[in-house]
């Protein structure tokens, strides 16, 4: 009797799940030694889940772009604890910091402009970053843990839509790109509010979940 080959299955990352609101601490340490390790993870934060890198592993950040075929010059958001920890790798004008007292954590991200403690992404003339203090205890917990924050992008599949469920982010990225998935459950966010602050005015480059109806009244 003869029988057809069988088809190998795709190696799939692996799934922690982790509590959304009271994240376990140690599945949070076994997060981030990935991350010290040079390794890129699949983390929820409070609209879509998201890739994250060690901002001091040039290796990750370049694994970060190259999994989402991004821009090499684009510039990625930092995924800050808090305003004093942003105030270390942006520079924001009064008006600024108190509109992002007000706003975070929240679904929004910042592009302003760097200091020089930031890391370097690309060829950006610019020297513009982005910035998210994301209301979310997963996210929260991941860069206390970690002692800096981390270099994020979304979670997308090849079409550039987001991806809410971490069983098929398993399927979508292999062990190889993907240390380990965060497994938060099911995220029906909206992406954040886009501001661009690295000039003297704000743009609205994107409105999302994040309302900033008076900031632009």
């Amino acid at each position: 009797m003869c029988y057809g080959r069988r088809a190998l299955a795709k190696p799939r990352t692996t799934l922690l799940s982790i509590h959304p609101e009271h994240p376990e601490p140690h599945r949070i340490g076994q997060a981030v030694a990935h991350l010290e390790a040079g390794r890129v993870i699949v983390y929820p934060t409070d609209t879509l889940y998201g890739l994250a890198a060690d901002i001091e592993n040039r290796t990750a950040i370049e694994r970060l772009y190259s999994l989402r075929r991004l821009d090499p010059n684009k510039p990625l958001s930092l995924i800050c604890r808090d305003l004093s920890q942003v105030a270390h790798y942006a520079i924001m004008s009064d008006e600024c910091y108190r509109f992002m007292k007000r706003a975070l954590p929240g679904p929004y991200t910042f592009i302003l402009k760097a200091t020089r403690e930031a890391p370097r992404m690309g060829q950006n003339r610019r020297r513009a970053v982005g910035i998210r203090v994301p209301a979310s205890p997963v996210a929260q917990a991941l860069v206390e843990a970690l002692g800096r924050p981390v270099l994020s992008t979304s979670a997308a599949g090849l079409d550039e839509a987001a991806v809410n469920d971490p069983v098929e982010l398993a399927g979508l990225y292999g062990p190889r790109d993907v240390a380990l998935i965060l497994d938060a459950g099911l995220l029906f966010g909206t992406p954040s509010t886009v501001v661009d602050w690295s000039q003297d005015e704000p743009e609205l480059v994107r409105q999302g979940a994040g309302d900033v109806a008076d900031l632009f009244d």
